[in-house]
């Protein structure tokens, strides 16, 4: 289970966000298994992987709306969803988190309301996230009537209203045509720039390219955690898609093994006749999914 917090946040180095063992189960489907990693402060991660892989459900736990059922997230030196993080976090999930029957700057500032905002500070805080996702233009339009692209840098000015240290993105760019996912890449790199650690789920592979970090996911695992330059040499490929597949195809082979071991030995305990062969078998345990780890790079 997620573990208790256990005091303020201590400054400096902390990771962004880490997490320890991290397995979530709902009902007798296992969800994420033993998911580990560390991410830095003030870049841009990219969490890929094919739809139902358990980008989301991480993306939650992270956030503190998911519980863990073993290990736990550790979200600026807290607990995921402690309080002492409810102003220092972001989240734009993939629903619409916005009112369409209100104008851009009715949302703003209800939202800015709801946390906490009075006077000049909310028109502040509304002015400046208006011109950060570009929306000057719109700010008096309903939302109903905006494009898809427009109707995410809403979304995303909400999250960023209370100028958030993480920012946690799902899907934020699924849909939309190449300019508009374009520039509001540019808006991430902007906000990693100022010292904003953006962590952001995409199943579009080409994505990996505009981002510090990876970490790509497959079935409920972690296969690579790493700066992408790492990843790439790790696996001597060329673009991160050639290098995931290497992973899952590694990641493949070495269950199909394992499987093979498991029937091996359980057909030798059901036979003691044949128990005397299995000084001939290979005895040595499956090899482990090949992975990149590389949490600790002084690089990043």
């Amino acid at each position: 289970m997620q573990q208790p917090e256990s005091g303020p946040a201590l400054p400096g180095d902390l990771p962004a966000v880490s997490a320890y063992g991290l397995q979530v189960a709902r009902g007798t489907h296992t969800v994420l298994t033993n998911v580990t990693f560390s991410l830095p402060r003030g870049c841009v991660v990219g969490l890929l992987g094919p739809s139902g892989c358990g980008k989301t459900t991480l993306l939650r736990a992270v956030v503190g709306v998911q519980p863990a059922t073993a290990g736990h997230v550790q979200v600026l030196g807290h607990a995921a969803g402690a309080p002492q993080l409810k102003t220092r976090v972001g989240y734009v999930t993939q629903a619409p988190s916005v009112y369409a029957d209100l104008t851009v700057l009715e949302n703003l500032r209800y939202f800015a309301s709801a946390l906490g905002m009075k006077g000049w500070r909310r028109e502040d805080a509304v002015v400046r996230v208006v011109k950060e996702v570009d929306l000057a233009g719109y700010a008096d339009k309903l939302v109903a009537r905006l494009s898809g692209g427009q109707y995410s840098r809403v979304s995303l000015a909400v999250a960023l209203l209370n100028e958030p240290e993480l920012l946690v993105m799902d899907e934020p760019t699924v849909g939309l045509d190449p300019i508009v996912r374009r520039e509001l890449w540019q808006v991430f790199q902007r906000l990693a720039e100022e010292g904003t650690t953006l962590l952001i789920s995409s199943h579009v592979m080409d994505e990996a390219d505009r981002c510090d970090r990876l970490l790509l996911m497959r079935a409920g695992r972690l296969l690579a955690g790493a700066a992408r330059t790492a990843l790439l040499e790790h696996t001597g490929c060329s673009d991160v898609e050639e290098a995931f597949m290497h992973l899952v195809e590694a990641a493949t082979a070495a269950e199909a093994q394992a499987r093979q071991q498991v029937a091996t030995q359980d057909l030798l305990s059901e036979l003691p006749g044949l128990s005397g062969l299995s000084g001939l078998l290979d005895q040595g345990g499956a090899p482990e999914a090949e992975r990149v780890s590389v949490a600790a790079d002084a690089r990043s």
